[in-house]
């Protein structure tokens, strides 16, 4: 693909060199609701023309204007052009980014790959996912792969591997000493000490890809030899025993101590105390009606006291053009916060309206979706749909739901529509919770159940999603 043409990469730079407010309004959009109050309350701090209102129906929907007095003719302060040219800007440069993936095959692999890209604006990535990814660019034949894939399920948050090689070996019918050789190849992946069966194995692993100098094979044989006097500080015995320095000893005990013990947690999602939902759904004489929330926001406007000062004739020039430029970025920041607010009431609305045999009948009814169907209706671009909806909640009468959870591609069913994977998830879980204690249902199984009822999903996706489900493999889940 021919690079982007000269225009465009100066109209990228102007919207980096000259439209901070463009970016900040871009930011806000993907801001949840708490983080969005703070910044608001930061302008106000930095922002003398900003002024908050107690009532809230003294503020327009729309962002005041200032008018322009006859001073400020040569700098007037109309944004709304500016806004909307820096915004046209930049889904210019996006669509060019995106150009390429608009054409993608619509295979179901392909389209949640898409989806993952859309939906990591502000997600983190699962360790599981971040492993089964690499899977893909080993050497590992077809069988090997399944195999590597059965063992990032026994991975735990942690990074480390639960269970015995020797009873997976027999559930998975094949050669122990084959398996540890997989393991081998899952134990280079990133982040290094991953798949790790025991501490000490963890931290010679990350030591492994450090080098080999004489202060790594020091530290090395420490981990070895003597963890248990490195955990209560004998440095000396430990030094005695290694005819090493204490000098040396204390630097590889440093060096131990700078790697990571559990090197899955920097893949844990962030746990939040409590989620604040955005968007309220309510059955009004047997209509859903969409609400947002805008009690929790600061209600501001650009203060009547500034906009008098540009009139006065007293005040110098350097003041008026230093306010006249505070307003601006006051109004812009008005007009930010009432777009992002109109915005998720248009996408919450569409959401809505194609979900409503979930909203009515729960998981089992919800329906295929994606970011660009919808950027379609409501005349965004795709991407601005991904960004309204990270970290935003929804209140409905089945629960409250992340804003993304209502976005999954489908599965074909045979001889009916498609299905969304969440509703394929359930199925799974609902499958398990009901499977016999002494005789648990394989992933083979369970594939081979859910084409019995239209719905072809080949095993490794049964098993990503058991694994998405944090439920452990049958052998694991054998009771009696």
């Amino acid at each position: 693909m021919a690079g982007p043409s000269l225009s465009l990469l100066q109209q990228q730079r102007q919207i980096m060199t000259l439209a901070p407010q463009m970016r900040q309004s871009l930011e806000m959009l993907q801001l949840p609701m708490m983080e969005l109050r703070a910044l608001i309350q930061q302008e106000m701090e930095t922002n003398p023309t900003i002024e908050d209102v107690t009532d809230p129906h003294e503020v327009s929907m729309d962002a005041e204007q200032p008018q322009e007095t006859a001073e400020a003719k040569d700098d007037p302060l109309d944004f709304d052009r500016e806004f909307d040219a820096l915004t046209k800007l930049d889904e210019e440069w996006r669509d060019y980014f995106l150009q390429g993936m608009e054409n993608a095959p619509s295979m179901e692999d392909a389209e949640e790959r898409h989806q993952f890209l859309l939906d990591s604006v502000k997600q983190r990535v699962s360790l599981q996912d971040h492993l089964l990814e690499q899977i893909t660019f080993t050497e590992l034949s077809d069988e090997d792969k399944k195999l590597a894939e059965a063992l990032v399920g026994q991975i735990n948050e942690d990074g480390y591997l639960t269970g015995s090689l020797a009873e997976m070996a027999v559930s998975m019918s094949c050669d122990a000493t084959h398996l540890e050789d997989v393991l081998a190849v899952i134990q280079e992946f990133h982040p290094a000490g991953v798949g790790a069966r025991d501490l000490r194995e963890c931290l010679l692993l990350q030591l492994d890809t450090r080098g080999n100098g004489p202060d790594i094979r020091l530290a090395t044989a420490i981990v070895e030899n003597h963890l248990a006097e490195l955990g209560a500080h004998k440095l000396k015995v430990i030094a005695k025993s290694l005819n090493a320095t204490l000098e040396q000893a204390e630097a590889a005990e440093h060096l131990i101590r700078s790697l990571d013990p559990r090197p899955g947690r920097v893949f844990a999602p962030e746990l939040s105390d409590y989620v604040t939902p955005e968007v309220f759904v309510h059955k009004v004489n047997g209509r859903y009606v969409v609400a947002v929330d805008n009690d929790q926001l600061p209600h501001i406007r650009i203060s009547a006291h500034y906009r008098t000062l540009l009139q006065d004739a007293s005040v110098k020039p350097d003041v008026k053009s230093y306010i006249r430029e505070r307003i601006r970025a006051g109004a812009f920041l008005i007009k930010s916060i009432h777009q992002r607010q109109r915005t998720i009431l248009r996408i919450a609305t569409e959401i809505v309206e194609a979900q409503q045999e979930f909203l009515d009948q729960g998981i089992a009814y919800l329906h295929p979706m994606t970011m660009a169907a919808v950027a379609a209706k409501v005349g965004v671009h795709e991407t601005t749909v991904s960004r309204t909806v990270a970290n935003k909640y929804m209140s409905t009468p089945k629960g409250v739901f992340e804003m993304k959870f209502f976005f999954t591609p489908g599965l074909r069913s045979e001889g009916g529509p498609s299905v969304s994977n969440k509703t394929v998830q359930d199925r799974i879980a609902r499958m398990v919770a009901e499977e016999p204690p002494d005789n648990p249902l394989s992933d083979q199984v369970i594939q081979e159940k859910l084409t019995e009822n239209g719905l072809h999903v080949a095993r490794r996706t049964v098993a990503k999603y058991r694994i998405l489900l944090k439920i452990p493999p049958s052998h694991q889940r054998r009771r009696g």
